[in-house]
């Protein structure tokens, strides 16, 4: 099985190499950058199961890092660490969409304990976006980062940003079930009724972009999301 890979964004060169190489023992692959700067450019160009982000950074602070990550990966889990322990700064964090959020000091033992448990119920993520080759699902194309989903013989589609936020969870879970909160959660960033309805609305409208190939279907299962199907 390969490895889980971690971004780590954090400027404190002893504490950033000892973090690293306590994540490495326990059997995580790590990329640390120590400049806020380089980090977006980093996760753009690798793919990552998960990062963990100090807030306070130099030249671009961590909250920003994060939002501008789950504008490109909305599934990718985000560890926000700090030595803030105002609420507003918490309550930022998780409204950015992070997993959790630790203020230093902090036992590293519990910090794995916490990425293992994220990991375990995330959704498979391990599928690879580059910025210009487009994914084969159906008769259909689909470039994540143009938001276009085109077919011979077909206009092209240019998603709206939720819309192809949730067109990719659901390619990403193909055959499987999209869990409703986790996409509420991570495409609209809260759960609730409005948010919920919002989505089947969208999910309306990705069936009809889909609708020329007879062989994919977007299906509602009551009570726990979508599966996108694909008949082979």
């Amino acid at each position: 099985m390969s490895k889980y890979k971690i971004l780590l964004v954090e400027d404190d060169v002893n504490f950033g190499s000892v973090m690293k190489s306590y994540l490495e023992l326990n059997s995580f692959e790590v990329d640390w950058v120590n400049d806020g700067k380089n980090a977006v450019e980093t996760f753009k160009s690798n793919n990552y199961n998960l990062c963990v982000l100090d807030v306070m950074l130099p030249h671009i602070d961590g909250f920003t890092i994060g939002t501008q990550i789950k504008q490109i990966s909305a599934e990718t889990p985000i560890v926000f660490l700090t030595a803030k322990t105002m609420k507003e700064d918490m309550i930022k964090g998780f409204s950015i969409g992070a997993d959790d959020y630790i203020t230093k000091p902090f036992d590293s033992e519990v910090l794995i304990y916490k990425i293992k448990a994220i990991l375990k119920r995330t959704p498979d993520n391990t599928i690879t976006y580059s910025d210009n080759t487009p994914l084969a699902i159906g008769i259909f194309n689909y470039n994540y980062s143009k938001r276009e989903l085109t077919a011979d013989g077909i206009e092209t589609k240019k998603l709206s940003p939720k819309e192809s936020e949730l067109l990719k969870q659901l390619i990403i879970n193909k055959n499987k079930v999209l869990d409703r909160d986790f996409a509420l959660e991570n495409i609209w960033g809260e759960k609730g009724y409005f948010t919920a309805r919002s989505m089947d609305v969208y999910i309306t409208k990705l069936r009809k972009y889909l609708k020329p190939d007879n062989g994919l279907e977007i299906v509602n299962i009551h009570g726990s999301g979508y599966i996108l199907k694909e008949n082979i």
